[in-house]
């Protein structure tokens, strides 16, 4: 369990953030910074700091019966923060919050890292993984199947998207090297390319006597990669 002094050194937000509904803002951190050891002078201090921190710079005097759910995830966050902790936790602290809130969060943990914290991210929402992590741990029911940094786990791959025509069925099956093709009327797309091949590939199609109408290239994201994983598919 470690030592009570270890511990403080943690902050952790749940997925799911309950206080008691009667309490104001101010009061659920004054409570949570007095369980943490904080001085009442220390915490005078701190608690306007954090409740602009999370966006809630004028809500200290509201009672929580009258927080939204994202409302709540912000105060949350504040608690986890409240003791400067070197280790966060946070379990799917964006999942309640709007565009404007999922920005601030970000944002915070950005300010963590900076600080030199280590940040422990849980969530669905890869993109927002994809903004923020330096490293990422793909979990399949509990197990790890892939773990490294984005450029490990997503490589310098694109999905290419070409429309094509005059290209023959023989010629598709060649072009099939470049990796998965699907083709949907005159467009071709290759879910795995290398980005350094899209040119070779563009030529290509030209030597085999297609003739390319466009090209749309886009960066394989992490949610692109992590259903790979799931599909089975462990190779980039």
């Amino acid at each position: 369990a470690g030592s009570v002094a270890s511990r403080r050194r943690i902050g952790y937000l749940p997925e799911v953030s309950l206080y008691y509904p009667f309490m104001k803002g101010r009061e659920v951190l004054e409570l949570y910074g007095g369980l943490h050891g904080l001085s009442r002078v220390e915490l005078r201090r701190r608690i306007p700091e954090l409740l602009a921190r999370v966006g809630l710079a004028d809500q200290g005097e509201t009672l929580l019966k009258n927080f939204s759910k994202g409302m709540q995830q912000r105060l949350g966050l504040g608690v986890a923060l409240l003791g400067s902790p070197d280790l966060v936790v946070l379990d799917e602290p964006t999942s309640a919050l709007d565009p404007i809130g999922r920005a601030d969060v970000r944002q915070v943990i950005r300010n963590l890292k900076q600080r030199g914290a280590t940040v422990f991210l849980n969530s669905h929402l890869l993109s927002e993984g994809e903004q923020v992590c330096d490293r990422v741990a793909v979990l399949d029911h509990g197990r790890v199947i892939a773990i490294g940094s984005l450029d490990e786990l997503i490589g310098g791959a694109t999905t290419v998207r070409l429309r094509v025509t005059q290209l023959t069925s023989v010629a598709e099956q060649e072009l099939r090297r470049y990796g998965a093709v699907t083709v949907e009327a005159d467009w071709y797309t290759f879910a795995t390319v290398a980005a350094a091949e899209v040119p070779s590939l563009v030529e290509e199609v030209i030597r085999l006597g297609g003739r390319v109408h466009a090209v749309e290239q886009r960066r394989r994201s992490l949610e692109d990669r992590f259903l790979q994983l799931l599909d089975g598919g462990g190779e980039p």
